[in-house]
């Protein structure tokens, strides 16, 4: 199978280098070109998780929201850019994109919008409760992507 139209989702877990090697090694094989996406998750940006109601932090919250998610989507921008050069000077066509939010569905959303043929994305190997509690974005998105999906998995240690 060739794929044309491949899909990074990078995250910001040491997976994110080697999701990326392996998405440009795959245009790299089919003369594709890559869409690398980043989703800058809500939590992230949660304060402490019970700040006092009277605290400096509660007064100033709005203002402390926006300028930690300015600083984040500055951070994406620049590494997204980073990886979109490095795979350009490959001469692999790249874009990239981000968004804030709950990763799972802007990965498959962009995936179909954007007419993928692979997704490619980390998986840090949570089982049992740890997956039920905190969820698994490579779960979601094989199980609703429209397209191919590759997940590049943390080595388990022996």
């Amino acid at each position: 199978m060739v794929y044309s139209k491949i899909l990074a989702a990078l995250d910001q877990s040491a997976l994110r280098g080697d999701v990326f090697e392996q998405a440009l090694a795959m245009a790299k094989l089919n003369q594709g070109q890559l869409m690398l996406f980043h989703c800058i998750p809500l939590e992230q940006t949660v304060l402490t998780p019970y700040p006092s109601i009277y605290s400096e932090e509660m007064a100033n919250f709005s203002r402390v929201i926006h300028e930690r998610l300015q600083q984040q989507t500055e951070e994406t921008q620049q590494w997204l850019a980073d990886y979109g050069s490095r795979a350009e000077q490959q001469g692999i066509r790249t874009e990239w994109d981000w968004k804030i939010g709950e990763p799972s569905r802007h990965i498959c959303d962009l995936a179909k919008t954007w007419e993928a043929d692979l997704i490619v994305l980390g998986r840090r190997g949570l089982q049992g409760l740890a997956e039920i509690f905190l969820g698994s974005v490579s779960n979601y998105v094989v199980h609703h992507a429209r397209c191919s999906v590759l997940l590049v998995q943390q080595p388990k240690p022996e």
